[in-house]
């Protein structure tokens, strides 16, 4: 890759990282799920007037549904219930091993031995940074994490095997699945009254904070790294992914003061070697791709024939 290209990845890695403080921050202003509603309708207007759908109805609905919704509403709301947002950005990763075990008891996909490898030392890590964190802090945060990995994993392997392109198109017309019932949930659980007040009081630290998830993380993030995608090898871009969390733990540290425990950095570290070993090695041995993630803080899947093993994606997602 130029230097150009380097230091474009790296900002992604960058944008994708620091988006954990900006939810976090936005957070401060519109309760969760009203802030996943505002984000998701601008994702998804008015540009899927423009942008053709990528395929048929049910697995965009579906990718809609695990990767978008389900991911994201969880994420939202372990953020707003005290998960700190360096710590989120890690736990993410764990998508990763999620990923390979979905793809092999579902899909009957054989996983390498290197990718086995790399789901027991991620696993590892992940019960290292659980054990800690669960040491002092309430266990709902940390649940609803892993969980928010799980659905993104989901989202992951429906994607994969519909193969819908590595277009704009998947991450517009996917977003349609969240306003809705984004916005009927915050009324249940806020109230119509927070709803209306939040609303009423918008600040433009909220603003500021929809249009960062909008603008650079959803769409500049994922035309960026799709684009050198399509120019390097898989295996030249990929790596940059595993800055994410590094940037999401510096963010939170220099924003929120957010710093992890010693065993949650010992963790962490084990976790994203886990992730190294289970996915840059086979990434590294295809040129081009595209991807079948969507979203921003992600190192895309690529999609293959029905019969071809899972090349899992190492980054992270908010």
């Amino acid at each position: 890759m130029s230097p150009r290209d380097n230091l474009r990845a790296a900002l992604v890695a960058f944008v994708w990282g620091a988006n954990f403080v900006v939810i976090d921050e936005g957070l401060k202003g519109f309760p969760p799920f009203l802030l996943l509603c505002a984000r998701f309708l601008l994702v998804a207007f008015p540009l899927i007037l423009f942008v053709p759908r990528p395929g048929p109805w049910k697995p965009i609905l579906l990718v809609g549904l695990f990767m978008s919704l389900g991911q994201f509403s969880l994420l939202y709301l372990a953020l707003q219930l005290g998960m700190p947002a360096g710590l989120a950005s890690l736990l993410l990763q764990a998508q990763v091993m999620f990923g390979i075990v979905i793809s092999s008891l579902v899909l009957g996909e054989h996983a390498s031995r290197r990718q086995v490898g790399g789901v027991v030392v991620g696993l590892a890590g992940l019960a290292i940074v659980a054990l800690s964190y669960s040491a002092h802090a309430p266990l709902a945060p940390l649940a609803l994490t892993i969980g928010a990995a799980l659905s993104w994993a989901i989202g992951n392997v429906i994607s994969r095997r519909s193969r819908l392109g590595s277009g704009p198109g998947l991450v517009i017309w996917s977003a349609i699945v969240v306003p809705v019932p984004a916005f009927a949930m915050s009324l249940i659980v806020n109230g119509p009254h927070a709803v209306g007040h939040a609303l009423a009081h918008t600040s433009w630290l909220t603003v500021g904070s929809t249009l960062y998830t909008v603008v650079l993380s959803s769409l500049f993030g994922y035309v960026t790294w799709n684009s050198l995608l399509t120019r390097y090898p898989v295996g030249a871009v990929t790596p940059f992914a595993l800055l994410v969390p590094v940037a999401g733990t510096l963010s939170a540290w220099a924003v929120l003061g957010q710093v992890p425990t010693a065993a949650e950095a010992v963790g962490g570290v084990v976790l994203l070697a886990g992730v190294a070993i289970a996915s840059l090695r086979r990434a590294g041995a295809r040129r081009g791709g595209s991807s079948a993630d969507p979203y921003q803080e992600s190192v895309p899947l690529e999609p293959q024939p029905r019969d071809s093993r899972l090349s899992p994606s190492p980054a992270s997602p908010a």
